[in-house]
């Protein structure tokens, strides 16, 4: 498995597409010498093309907010893995509470997603899960993680190399300005990793898997979380549409 940290800007529907080039301009001028880890960018559907022509010759990699399962076919507005491939993507956030929550996505519509992604081994799937405030206040969080999990993930093939990215993000910590405490992430994160090892075996998930978390990480807050046994990074929202405080988290969590 990689051993360097992976930080991924997540700026959901936030910025104009003129925005969201300038951002990228700036975040290019600010990770040029950088690297101790690997930082992903995902821009909204639209401006993908013009993030990857701007980004280009750059350290910072590609991501996309979505995908479909399938290649083609009458599928209206959605987009296919070749696509994002062809465009220039090498990651994509997949199931994202959001999407979950305002777009009734489930996690069987999430699975044929991550299948069709894994399966055509262009992409690295971050697949998004967490617990909202009610299932965490009744105890109920280590069998919300594990059982998306297995609904996510159960009966899909890994292969090689192929890298999946499991994003840990507490529904009720989302937009709030407030991250969880570091050791209840740590303990998630340790929840997640013994799952996936019942799932796929030590050796697959050693080799395979990275565990991040996301959930209003800011410069403020992101020390807490550097030096956790289970962290393999981070994926930011809020704080990555401004370049300053998203090249500040990243450079704290990489120290």
């Amino acid at each position: 498995m990689p051993t360097k940290k992976i930080i991924i800007a997540n700026l959901k529907m936030n910025l104009s597409l003129s925005q969201t080039a300038s951002l990228a301009r700036k975040f290019k001028n600010k990770f040029t010498a950088f690297n101790k880890g690997e930082v992903v960018i995902c821009p909204a559907t639209l401006a993908l093309c013009r993030m990857a022509e701007i980004l280009k010759g750059s350290r910072l990699k590609l991501g996309a907010q979505n995908v479909f399962w399938e290649e083609n076919g009458p599928y209206t507005g959605e987009t296919s893995v070749s696509s994002l491939a062809e465009i220039g993507c090498q990651y994509v956030i997949l199931g994202h509470s959001e999407r979950r929550m305002h777009l009734l996505e489930n996690y069987e519509m999430i699975h044929k997603k991550v299948a069709a992604v894994v399966k055509s081994e262009k992409l690295t799937p971050i697949v998004c899960l967490g617990e909202n405030w009610k299932e965490r206040k009744t105890d109920r969080r280590d069998f919300v993680l594990v059982e998306q999990l297995w609904q996510a993930l159960s009966g899909i093939d890994i292969f090689g190399d192929q890298q999946i990215i499991i994003a840990y993000e507490p529904i009720w910590a989302i937009g709030t300005g407030t991250a969880i405490k570091p050791d209840e992430a740590e303990y998630a994160h340790k929840i997640i990793k013994l799952a996936l090892n019942d799932m796929f075996g030590m050796q697959v998930v050693s080799k395979n898997f990275r565990i991040i978390y996301g959930g209003s990480i800011n410069p403020k807050n992101v020390k807490g979380f550097t030096d956790l046994e289970n962290m393999d990074g981070l994926l930011v929202g809020g704080a990555s549409l401004k370049a300053e405080e998203f090249y500040k988290v990243v450079k704290e969590i990489t120290k």
